[in-house]
């Protein structure tokens, strides 16, 4: 079959990569896709949020299957799109239709839906410009730090954690007076903060079942020991030590299985990813919120760990039989550390020579912000995260081991990765 995937970072160029190896797979495509996803499929140059560009692509290319990286357009309704249109309605798009998108499109939308079918999350109040005042008090009750969120998409940094309540009201004005984060914080949702241990939990479902994926466990923070700015992710691991059987089953049956059910009684045909970002107080997991397509960076760690036919279980989405598919996973750990530009996340130089990377062996690199100089033919970096090297070992240690002495044979000017990513799980190996 002839596949389309859309977008241009790591966590497109890991299901290309696993994509590229199925028996079911004839031509790959990747729009826009970026250096790395070159070598294993043909990429090509449109905008992902312009559907009638998209639809073009699709019949020129006569493409069986859509998979939808990025969120975006998702949240915008291209599901919705290639349903209602008789020219696309009978290609599966893996990735769900635009109400079931809202889980990530809209903060308060999640929580109502959470609240709803009883999944456990903190509890919280919403606030626009109207109600800014209500928004201050809600803080004053509540004890330090403050999480505010930005209601819409904020590219993974619409989030802030302030332990000073004065900082929090000034924020919360920024956010919704001062648009701190464009439209996506015209309405800002303030929580409760619980005190645990976060972790990544991911299913594919059909609308009715789903199939459980690796768990892995993302850094966002810049700086190390989970210092500084937000950004879209510093680097993964999968599997995480603390996510015992004990503690997963209490995932899939307070979590998981209310959330797919919710959705089958919402009437909302969802067929895709489900990102489930937990926190783990005690024992218990609750939810900090939804994603609705595969995390990125948890990508490369989680995908080069499925072993089974990724375009198979996709076929089986679209096809509502995913209660047949058996997957299997490889048990080693596997590590994704992500190399970004200097000044990320805020202001960053694209253009700079990446070398390094024809000598890594026993990894496997992901691009992510990158792109090829068509004059020189070199790989040059085209945005904040740059690249993501993974490596597997037989222990936590091995692969975190691995994966650094990688890392360091990869050299661009202002290159700058977190060298402390897993290493708090370590003790727990």
């Amino acid at each position: 079959m002839n596949i389309l995937i859309l977008g241009s970072g790591g966590r497109e160029h890991a299901l290309a990569w696993k994509m590229a190896q199925s028996k079911l797979t004839d031509k790959l495509y990747i729009a826009p896709g970026n250096a790395g996803t070159k070598e294993v499929g043909i990429n090509i140059p449109i905008n992902v949020n312009d559907f009638a560009d998209v639809k073009k692509l699709v019949i020129e290319k006569e493409i069986d299957m859509l998979v939808v990286g990025p969120e975006v357009p998702l949240v915008d309704g291209i599901h919705d799109k290639f349903k209602n249109d008789p020219a696309l309605n009978n290609i599966p798009v893996i990735g769900p239709e635009r109400r079931g998108a809202m889980l990530e499109g809209s903060k308060d939308f999640a929580k109502e839906f959470m609240y709803k079918y009883n999944v456990p999350t903190a509890a919280y109040k919403s606030f626009t410009l109207e109600n800014l005042t209500e928004g201050y008090e809600f803080l004053e009750s509540l004890t330090a730090p403050y999480v505010l969120k930005a209601d819409g998409l904020a590219a993974g940094k619409g989030v802030l954690i302030i332990n000073d309540l004065e900082l929090a009201k000034s924020e919360l004005k920024k956010m919704v007076a001062d648009a701190k984060f464009g439209e996506a914080s015209s309405k800002v949702v303030i929580e409760e903060f619980l005190d645990g241990i976060e972790l990544s939990v991911f299913v594919l479902t059909d609308g009715n079942s789903y199939v459980l994926l690796p768990e892995a466990k993302d850094y966002k923070r810049i700086g190390e020991g989970d210092s500084g700015l937000n950004t879209g992710g510093m680097g993964s691991v999968s599997p995480v030590p603390f996510a015992t059987a004990d503690f997963m089953q209490k995932v899939e049956d307070r979590v998981i299985k209310p959330t797919v059910e919710g959705l089958k009684t919402e009437g909302i045909d969802y067929k895709g990813f489900i990102f489930f970002g937990l926190i783990k107080v005690g024992d218990d997991p609750y939810v900090i919120e939804y994603n609705c397509r595969m995390g990125d960076p948890e990508a490369e760690s989680v995908i080069p760990r499925i072993k089974t036919d990724l375009v198979e279980v996709f076929q089986a989405v679209g096809n509502e039989t995913l209660e047949n598919i058996k997957m299997e996973f490889d048990d080693r750990y596997s590590a994704a550390i992500m190399l970004v530009s200097g000044g990320y996340p805020e202001a960053y130089v694209n253009g700079k020579v990446i070398k390094g990377i024809d000598k890594l062996k026993d990894c496997i690199v992901f691009h992510a912000g990158t792109e090829i100089d068509i004059n020189t033919n070199e790989v040059k970096t085209a945005g904040g995260r740059v690249l993501a090297v993974n490596a597997f070992g037989n222990t936590l240690d091995g692969a975190l081991k691995l994966v650094y002495e990688k890392v360091s044979l990869i050299d661009f000017d202002g290159r700058y990765f977190r060298s402390d990513i897993g290493f708090d799980l370590k003790k727990q190996d």
